[in-house]
C-alpha cells in the first residue's frame, strides 16, 4: 500500500516520466514522420544498432512484443533498406538484423538528438542528480531488464 503521504508526490514523478518522455522523443518523431516511419521504428533501429546480428527472436524478447506487432514494421525497415535480414550460418531457421549504411545513419542521427537532450538535462541538473536519476531508473528498469536478458553496461541492477 502506498503511503497516502506520498502518493501526491508519486503522482508527481509518474506525470514528469511521462513529459519528459514525450520531450525526448519529440525531434526523433519529426524524422520519422517525414520518412513515413514510427517510434516503432525507432525502437527497432535502436536496438539492431546495439547488438548487429542479434536474431528476431532476440529483438522481440528485448521489445517486449509478439511477432505479429513487429512483423510489419520490420517488414516496412527491411523494404526501405534501412535493415537487412540474413539467415544465419549456424541455424538457417534463424533471421539476422543488422542495419544497412543508410539506416545506421538514420538510426545515429536520431540517436544524437536524444543524446542532446540527455546531455542538456545532465549539465542542468550536475552529476549527483545524474548518478541518481540512473539508480532509480535501473530500479524501475530492473523487471524489464532480467526478462528481456539484457544486461546495459555500467548499470547495477538493484536485487530482485
Amino acid at each position: 500500500m502506498i503511503d497516502p503521504n506520498r502518493a501526491e508526490a508519486l503522482g508527481t514523478a509518474i506525470e514528469l516520466v511521462h513529459f519528459a518522455y514525450r520531450a525526448m522523443i519529440a525531434r526523433p518523431d519529426e524524422v520519422l514522420a517525414a520518412r513515413g516511419l514510427t517510434r516503432v521504428h525507432h525502437r527497432i533501429l535502436y536496438f539492431v544498432a546495439r547488438s548487429p546480428g542479434m536474431s528476431v527472436n532476440a529483438l522481440l524478447r528485448t521489445l517486449g512484443v509478439t511477432k505479429q506487432a513487429l512483423n510489419r514494421p520490420l517488414r516496412d525497415l527491411c523494404k526501405a533498406r534501412l535493415i537487412a535480414m540474413d539467415r544465419s550460418t549456424d541455424d538457417a531457421r534463424v533471421k539476422r538484423l543488422r542495419l544497412t549504411p543508410a539506416g545506421r545513419r538514420l538510426e545515429a542521427r536520431l540517436s544524437a538528438l536524444q543524446q542532446q537532450h540527455f546531455a542538456a538535462a545532465f549539465a542542468s541538473a550536475g552529476a549527483a542528480a545524474e548518478a541518481g536519476w540512473r539508480r532509480a531508473m535501473a530500479a524501475l528498469a530492473a523487471p524489464e531488464l532480467r526478462k528481456s536478458g539484457r544486461e546495459l553496461p555500467g548499470v547495477e541492477l538493484p536485487l530482485s
